[in-house]
């Protein structure tokens, strides 16, 4: 995810000379951005202590790799966390710092990602602003007060993306089950999962107007749709899997 925001950035314009990646084994994306300008694995002392510092690690690996991280934070320092389940007070005693967590998604990288943020009592209304201006160039931001609404903006928006690209694995695979060809198959889902989403994305209809506009009564949409919106259908399926995901969220914060 981090990756997918750097990407994001350095495309909006930002001099990679003013970025300093951290990363103990960096993929061959990260290390070719090296010749871009960016620093990787900067010593403290060479890097100094950073205006921002942005928390992209995996949160099981954050109590390990977090306290390496205190190193470049300052008083004045903006800390920007995108990991999941690691709430306010956690990254505050680690790393210190001024502290928002943010919750962006993978299409950041292409800047059609969404990101919920919320900011700890000590951000300035200046540093919110530079998190936002990161935040946004990889897509629309969303500010909240309440941080407990975090786990289950990351059970929706956060591992959304997977729950779509599952949608199309699937649709593949049932196509495959109807008689297609699996190459066919999966080229009819994967465009018809992009294309429907481009379409919610430039319409000004909701999702359900949209629905009802490609349902014509006994036809073949609806029979499809009385099984995906009857009894054990998607609405229960999604409750559950985003349910799951919350629940997961909390845990990673104990």
């Amino acid at each position: 995810m981090g990756g997918a925001m750097l990407t994001g950035w350095l495309a909006g314009g930002l001099d990679p000379t003013r970025v300093a990646v951290v990363e103990p084994h960096p993929t061959g994306a990260i290390s070719a951005l090296a010749t871009k300008g960016i620093r990787l694995n900067p010593s403290a002392k060479d890097a100094g202590t950073v205006a921002t510092l942005v928390v992209a690690v995996k949160p099981q690996m954050f109590r390990e790799a977090g306290p390496a991280l205190k190193q470049f934070v300052g008083s004045s320092t903006l800390v920007v966390s995108i990991m999941a389940g690691t709430p306010i007070a956690l990254l505050q005693r680690v790393c210190g710092g001024s502290v928002v967590r943010a919750m962006p998604n993978t299409p950041a990288a292409i800047g059609r990602g969404i990101t919920v943020a919320v900011a700890a009592s000590n951000v300035s209304a200046a540093q919110r602003a530079v998190a936002d201006a990161l935040l946004r160039a990889t897509g629309p931001v969303e500010w909240v007060d309440d941080e407990k609404l975090m786990d289950a903006v990351t059970a929706v928006s956060g591992s959304g993306p997977a729950y779509v690209f599952l949608l199309a694995e699937e649709l593949a695979r049932a196509g495959v089950e109807a008689g297609l060809p699996v190459e066919l198959a999966t080229r009819l889902a994967r465009e018809t999962v992009a294309g429907s989403g481009e379409l919610l994305h430039r319409s000004p209809d909701s999702s359900a107007t949209l629905r009802q506009n490609v349902t014509s009564p006994g036809g073949t949409t609806a029979a499809a749709l009385e099984v995906l919106m009857g009894d054990g259908g998607l609405r229960p399926l999604l409750i559950r899997a985003v349910a799951a995901a919350t629940k997961r969220s909390i845990e990673l914060a104990k």
